[in-house]
């Protein structure tokens, strides 16, 4: 993770200026000659390696999720920097396609953050997607038990069958 600083300028007319760190660790200067306050905030920042490290992910899948506009990182250039909100919505789809949510079903579900009603739109979303995702993978868990108990039993079969034939070949000998 490397860290970088988001240089807030702001003078006395109410106008904000934001910049950060440039190329190279060169900070950025806005020259104004009206009386001002500076406030330096740190903001933790992962470039795209360092992203797919953390989360076992390749570069093509970040480069796929913002395609989609599930993550936002900031540009420098060529370069991504993923800040903690992309961690954070990064860590939610993943474990959203781990648990068979769409990506359409997800970004619905990140969108419904930023409603004003301290996230219980997007926990109810939330919660009634995954009681029907539950159904689903419950109802998956039971025919796959079904299947695996009637293969085990033609495996048997065939076993009993392979034995018989086996000590028939040692009679007839």
């Amino acid at each position: 993770m490397t860290p970088r600083y988001v240089y807030v300028n702001v003078n006395i007319g109410c106008k904000v200026r934001v910049g950060r760190t440039g190329a190279a660790g060169r900070s950025l200067h806005w020259l104004n000659r009206n009386c001002e306050w500076n406030f330096v905030m740190t903001t933790e920042t992962m470039n795209i390696r360092e992203m797919c490290d953390a989360f076992d992910v390749t570069p093509r899948t970040l480069r796929f999720y913002e395609a989609k506009e599930l993550l936002f990182p900031m540009r420098e250039g060529q370069k991504r920097l993923f800040t903690k909100r992309d961690r954070a919505r990064l860590k939610l789809i993943l474990r959203g396609k781990r648990f068979g949510f769409a990506l359409e079903e997800i970004r619905q579900l990140l969108d419904l953050y930023h409603m004003d009603d301290g996230q219980e739109t997007q926990l109810s979303k939330s919660y009634e997607l995954a009681e029907k995702h539950l159904a689903d993978m419950e109802a998956q868990k039971a025919e796959l038990e079904e299947a695996i108990g009637e293969l085990k039993q033609q495996m048997e079969w065939g076993a009993a069958k392979l034995d018989a034939l086996a000590k028939q070949k040692t009679a007839a000998a």
